[in-house]
């Protein structure tokens, strides 16, 4: 069956391990239980971060230090997409706000130092929080920005899939139950491939039989035509403090050229997706915060069409888990949390490496 892959699921993860399967002569079959442009990956807000990320709840030492080599891989793959508005990807400013100067903190001075080669158009100022009108009575004293990718995630999706479809994938939606070690040579057999890629997300709880849990999350959807406010086309996000529960991160990210998206909130064991600003008090306080924030937005607007998206990130204790099962052609790449599209390009790179591996290609 030679060079022939079955991927597990159509997020991010799967569509881009797919496509970098396929780049490196694999025939790929993609098997999900839902398409593209109905996983969770289109809710994501989609900015990349160098880990850890604002949302990304990554802090397992061993997965940072991988993590760092996906995140910088995935940069370079996105600032050359970011050339084709038709892959919905863009290069803009993204500034991050820190409570006190970034060199008091060791953490945040490593970070800040290791993202510099990396990225286009590095500045450390404290200045930026007046240039974007930051509201200083929060007490924010540091900030640095750099261009960064943002992907507006529906078209994106669109395009990966139109990509591989283009390619010959095929596309199967179906759910899998059970274990996949249990199922993996059923499915080697009905699908002739040699090697499976589990990209399954919070499915892995069930395939993989990991121990995982949703971190929900919640962005805002608002106007951004510039007639309530000047228009923002730069990203904005300040981390939660260590005692807040994760309830106070803000973000505004552009998504297109007439919304933003306001956020956020992690909330784990949360499976619940059918939330409100009406009914669910954290939401209320997104807009709070980020009103606070930027007094620019006191008088925006929440787009009615569509003004609260939720999702699930998939969280798992020791973060990202990508390897070979133990005497399995199986290579699981699952638990990114809110790093699926930071990671995304060099997890794939990682998962064509193993699989060539395992088909001795």
């Amino acid at each position: 069956m030679g060079k022939h892959a079955l991927v597990i699921g159509a997020g991010v993860s799967g569509l881009t391990t797919a496509r970098c399967l396929i780049d490196s002569g694999f025939e790929v079959i993609v098997l999900a239980e839902r398409n593209a442009e109905l996983t969770p990956s289109v809710i994501a807000g989609a900015l990349w971060e160098w880990p850890p990320a604002v949302s990304g709840h990554h802090t397992d030492a061993l997965s940072l230090q991988r993590s760092k080599e996906w995140a910088r891989l995935s940069y370079d793959c996105f600032s050359q997409l970011a050339t084709d508005q038709e892959t919905g990807v863009r290069m803009v400013p993204a500034v991050f706000y820190f409570r006190s100067p970034v060199e008091d903190c060791d953490d945040e001075l490593r970070k800040m130092q290791e993202v510099i080669p990396h990225v286009q158009e590095f500045e450390h100022s404290a200045d930026l929080i007046d240039r974007y009108g930051v509201n200083r009575e929060l007490g924010l004293k540091d900030a640095y920005s750099y261009r960064a990718p943002i992907i507006h995630t529906s078209r994106y999706m669109k395009w990966l899939r139109s990509g591989l479809e283009a390619s010959g994938c095929q596309f199967e939606e179906r759910k899998l139950t059970g274990a996949l070690t249990d199922s993996a040579e059923m499915l080697r057999g009905e699908f002739q491939v040699s090697v499976i890629l589990n990209c399954s997300g919070l499915g892995s709880i069930e395939l993989a039989e990991d121990e995982m849990q949703p971190l929900r999350g919640a962005l805002l959807r608002i106007l951004n035509d510039g007639s309530e406010f000047p228009r923002i086309d730069s990203a904005h996000c300040v981390a939660h403090d260590d005692n807040s529960q994760h309830q106070q991160m803000v973000y505004i990210i552009p998504r297109g050229r007439d919304h933003l998206l306001l956020g956020g909130i992690a909330e784990a064991g949360e499976w619940d997706t059918d939330i409100c600003i009406d009914i669910h008090s954290p939401i209320a306080g997104i807009l709070t915060r980020c009103q606070e924030f930027m007094p620019a937005l006191k008088d925006m607007r929440i787009d009615e069409s569509d003004p609260v998206r939720v999702g699930l990130r998939p969280y798992r204790t020791q973060n990202v888990r990508l390897e070979q099962e133990s005497g399995h052609p199986i290579i699981h790449n699952y638990g990114h949390g809110g790093s699926g599209f930071s990671f995304s390009w060099g997890c794939a790179e990682e998962v064509v490496e193993l699989a060539m591996t395992v088909t001795g290609s």
